[in-house]
């Protein structure tokens, strides 16, 4: 497989997984990993960046302050023509401005604030399994438990109205699929944008125990942020906040509900250590970030013998990366009992996801809890029934999830 950028023999990124596979990246992707590490892909505006898909090199560039997240550059490698990521708050900027802006939303999740959300999530939780059981049967276990779940929890945490979500989860759509016009794109953009907005203005006359009060009297009020740029930041927690997990949660029932070894070792956990390492292991294997993190080096960086020109576009594959057999034994395999990895499915370095405290939580409370108290919960129609998001999508998952029991 060439890694020559001026031949037309590039493989193509993204490209597609196998309905046999549904859990695995692309085997076409997993072929450049096999043969190297950091190769040359094409991707959909015939622009030739560097897949880094190897998990120490991965580890590696993610935490080197050469590489930038700022996609106003003309090499950055947009995921979509919509070139949604401009101005994305703090994840699309570099130090030290993202440094500052990250600093004022990292309070809300910090390790003490984060465990004592364990008893209403864990209500949350029990509340919405009670839901399932006393409704019909086949259920949809994406809109009846894995959206609600961190969808209800970040609504509380910014002070967002639950009865919105339907809005949210139509714009996130919108935005991150390959398949929408840069119009569709940027007219969800701007709703969710005038809709935080609007929050804004309204929790500096009526405040709550929230964060988008927090930043509007704290900072907005003080002059730390201008009235946009705290915008952008509680857009990026209302995005953030549910998607991934939502589908981590749906990808992770229907690995556990094929794998019924690894569901009965599930079943037969009884420490927060073993579910704390149960739920590492089902986000290294769903690893649900599907389109990579985009930077453009800033200058020449050498590695693996290769050298990355100032100005290329780069591709850092954190779901490949996860897989890669140099760095996990038999990757392909879920295996909750695996001794602890350090996966990048949150990133690594400086951008490392700054929710996943918040994240691992909710996953350690929905996954035991639903399946200890459905022990027969099982996909209601044929694998091939279900439909997977395209690979184009930045977010795998599935749009829903028929179950029984």
């Amino acid at each position: 497989m060439s890694a020559d950028p001026f031949t037309d023999e590039l493989p193509r990124f993204p490209a597609p997984r196998t309905r046999s596979c549904p859990f695995d990246p692309a085997p076409a992707l997993r072929a450049v990993q096999a043969e190297a590490p950091i190769a040359r892909v094409e991707i959909w505006d015939g622009s030739t960046p560097w897949l880094v898909s190897g998990y120490e090199e991965v580890r590696t560039l993610l935490r080197d302050p050469r590489l930038s997240a700022g996609p106003e550059h003309p090499n950055y490698p947009h995921s979509t023509p919509s070139k949604f990521m401009q101005r994305l708050s703090f994840l699309t900027m570099d130090a030290p401005e993202h440094t500052r802006q990250r600093r004022f939303v990292a309070k809300p999740f910090s390790a003490k604030r984060i465990e004592a959300m364990r008893p209403p999530i864990q209500e949350l939780v029990d509340d919405l399994v009670d839901r399932l059981l006393a409704g019909p049967k086949p259920a949809d276990l994406l809109e009846a438990f894995a959206l609600p779940v961190p969808c209800t929890v970040i609504c509380h945490l910014l002070g967002v109205p639950y009865d919105d979500h339907g809005f949210f989860a139509m714009s996130a759509k919108a935005l991150i699929n390959p398949r929408a016009t840069h119009e569709e794109a940027m007219a969800a953009r701007q709703g969710l944008v005038d809709y935080i907005d609007r929050l804004l203005t309204v929790k500096r006359t009526e405040p709550g125990e929230d964060l988008l009060s927090e930043l509007a009297n704290e900072h907005v009020a003080t002059g730390n942020l201008t009235q946009e740029d705290a915008t952008l930041i509680g857009m990026l927690m209302l995005l953030g906040g549910f998607d991934t997990t939502a589908n981590t949660i749906s990808l992770g029932v229907l690995a556990l509900t094929e794998n019924r070894d690894q569901f009965a070792v599930l079943l037969e956990m009884e420490t927060p250590a073993e579910i704390e390492g149960a739920v590492e292991e089902i986000l290294r294997y769903t690893a649900v970030p599907q389109g990579g993190r985009r930077r453009v080096a800033l200058a020449d960086i050498e590695i693996n013998g290769l050298v990355i020109r100032a100005g290329d576009g780069l591709i850092l594959a954190g779901d490949l990366a996860n897989r890669d057999a140099s760095a996990v034994e038999e990757p392909d395999r879920l295996d909750l009992r695996r001794p602890p990895h350090r996966h990048v499915t949150f990133g690594h370095g400086p951008h490392q996801c700054l929710g996943m405290p918040l994240a691992r939580l909710e996953l350690q409370v929905a996954f035991p809890t639903l399946l200890r108290r459905i022990p027969t919960l099982r996909r209601a129609v044929d694998m091939d029934q279900i439909e997977f998001r395209e690979p184009g999508m930045g977010v795998y998952g599935v749009n829903d999830l028929p179950v029984t029991w």
